[in-house]
């Protein structure tokens, strides 16, 4: 058995989630939702999506640039 072909998507599987967290984590400013006022709360969410669309770009010049 190839242990890369098992290891590699496992750990990539791994490596998001924690990014996942982390990027959330910072956009509460280390919080949680109940504890943040409305207009900390509409700015976390903004940031979040803002990650999303880092993402989605670069995952897009990822693609050219390979």
């Amino acid at each position: 058995m190839d242990w890369n072909r098992l290891v590699g998507p496992l750990l990539r599987m791994f490596l998001r989630t924690a990014v996942n967290r982390g990027i959330d984590h910072v956009a509460r400013g280390g919080k949680t939702d109940a504890e943040l006022s409305p207009e900390e709360l509409k700015r976390a969410r903004a940031t979040r999506e803002m990650a999303g669309r880092t993402r989605k770009l670069s995952r897009i010049a990822g693609r050219f640039l390979h």
